[in-house]
């Protein structure tokens, strides 16, 4: 199966990475060039256009910043969808609307070939070693098509439903990290005002009720002082505004949700978009004149887990 890959961004890149470390046929394409060039040193072929690489690859992957983005590589003259057919697969590992790849995904059934939303959870240090998780929407003859380029690019694999239940799910894993990154933050400020040790009471979090996946990650970006998790706030905002979209279209009233996008927008109005989410903590600092700040912790995360042969989860339940 020959692949392309459009997006070679702080995600995209290195699960491109999976792919040719992993002796994938490989054809890469990003706005900036010169971030292919590792890839094309690696022997991967250039895609010198969307409609090109589509008529080349048996699957296309994109993977980019912004709903918008994915419509314009798909929609523009020189587009995917210029270059689909029968047979084809397209794989859209971006964060996006549920609704608007509802709607691309129908332009791509027009032209006989398969759409796959596919969006990875567990943070860019994961993603480098292959052993992030990966949702997939789509008909399950597809899903069994793609799974064994998924359980590359991935350790564990999960089959949503339809196409489009993949970024629902997404943004939704994304609300929640949010919403715990905000109350770390709260935390380790109380804790530190309170006359704790920050490293104790990393620890203290750690071994008990209160741990996440969120605190063995950013608490300890935090406490680095680089706050690098590879996420910026821009980002985080949009997942979150995604989430809230959901909640509306279903008729849910959520109390937190509104609260978490008010402060990341004011995070983003004081810090600038492109800040490190994790530097959100930042507000507190400046509110308290605090340094939450501690000896010992990395400047970013490196998964240590060797990689490992993906697999399918299955919920549970089901055979």
């Amino acid at each position: 199966m020959k692949i392309g890959f459009i997006g070679l961004g702080n995600v995209g890149a290195k699960l491109a990475g999976s792919l040719q470390r992993n002796n994938m046929d490989l054809m890469v394409r990003d706005l900036d060039k010169s971030a292919a060039q590792v890839f094309l040193d690696g022997g991967a072929s250039w895609g010198d256009s969307p409609k090109s690489m589509a008529e080349q690859c048996d699957l296309i992957i994109t993977c980019l910043p912004s709903p918008a983005a994915s419509a314009a590589v798909l929609e523009a003259d020189d587009g995917l969808l210029a270059g689909l057919s029968e047979g084809k697969i397209w794989a859209e590992m971006s964060t996006t609307d549920e609704a608007e790849v509802l709607r691309l995904g129908e332009k791509v059934h027009e032209k006989g070939a398969a759409a796959v939303d596919c969006p990875v959870s567990g943070g860019c240090h994961r993603a480098a070693t292959g052993n992030i998780a990966i949702f997939a929407g789509c008909d399950r003859a597809v899903f069994d098509r793609l799974l064994p380029v998924l359980t590359v690019l991935g350790r564990r694999v999960l089959h949503t439903g339809p196409l489009g239940s993949a970024s629902v799910l997404k943004v939704m894993t994304n609300y929640l990290a949010t919403a715990n990154l905000l109350t770390l933050c709260e935390a380790l400020t109380t804790m530190k005002a309170a006359g704790l040790d920050l490293a104790t009471t990393y620890e203290a979090i750690r071994i008990s009720s209160g741990n996440s996946f969120v605190h063995e990650t950013e608490s300890q970006v935090i406490l680095n002082g680089s706050r690098d998790i590879n996420f910026t706030i821009d980002l985080v905002r949009k997942d979150i505004g995604l989430f809230q979209e959901v909640a509306n279209r279903a008729n849910v009233p959520l109390d937190i949700s509104p609260v978490l996008i008010d402060i990341m927008r004011d995070g983003e109005e004081r810090f600038g978009p492109r800040e490190w989410s994790p530097n959100i903590i930042k507000r507190l600092e400046e509110a308290t004149g605090l340094s939450i700040l501690a000896d010992g912790f990395p400047a970013e995360m490196v998964d240590d887990e060797p990689e490992e042969s993906g697999y399918e989860v299955v919920p549970t339940g089901r055979e």
